[in-house]
């Protein structure tokens, strides 16, 4: 009867591990994002060995340093498409998120953001409206689908700050990592 116990405890306990997600980039992990605004491209990474911060400048604007650590840095860029004959006509959005070096299942909202330091930049020649915002208000989730893919989904809105992109959801392979 103890080694019938003894299995079921084993077979609920290994069931049970390959739910949870725990793994470590080794490289940077690279992706077109494929639901993207259809004025631009989109672009997914995950950097290895990086740690960011965010300082103020004279002006008390927020810019980022990024520097080689123990964290695993996510970035998801949105460029949009050039406009002829536009000077100054370039336009990106990125969302920053500073994740640990072991990477587990992630689920936050609100002031829980912080925690990953998740921000959002506005770089245009958008007087007034350009630069570094954290953010305040939204969810970042990060699953386990199957052994080889994780899904990153994140919703947010940034104060007032005009914004094309104001969630991804992506599907990441961590299977050649």
């Amino acid at each position: 009867m103890k080694s019938f116990l003894s299995i079921i405890i084993l077979l609920f306990a290994s069931c049970n591990t390959n739910k949870h997600l725990n793994f470590v980039v080794k490289n940077t992990i690279q992706i077109n994002a494929t639901n993207c605004d259809k004025n631009g491209t989109c672009e997914l990474k995950l950097n290895p060995n990086k740690n960011i911060t965010f300082q103020k400048d004279k002006f008390e604007n927020l810019y980022p340093i990024i520097s080689d650590g123990e964290k695993t840095l996510l970035t998801f860029t949105f460029k949009r498409n050039p406009i002829k004959n536009t000077q100054d006509g370039n336009y990106t959005e990125i969302i920053y998120a500073e994740l640990p070096k072991t990477i587990k299942e992630i689920s936050l909202k609100d002031d829980t953001l912080k925690q990953i330091k998740l921000h959002f930049a506005r770089l245009c020649f958008c007087k007034g409206e350009t630069g570094y915002y954290p953010i305040e208000k939204g969810t970042f989730n990060l699953t386990k689908i199957d052994k080889d893919s994780i899904k990153i989904v994140c919703n947010f809105k940034v104060k007032n700050i005009p914004q094309v992109i104001s969630s991804f959801d992506e599907t990441v392979s961590i299977k050649s990592n």
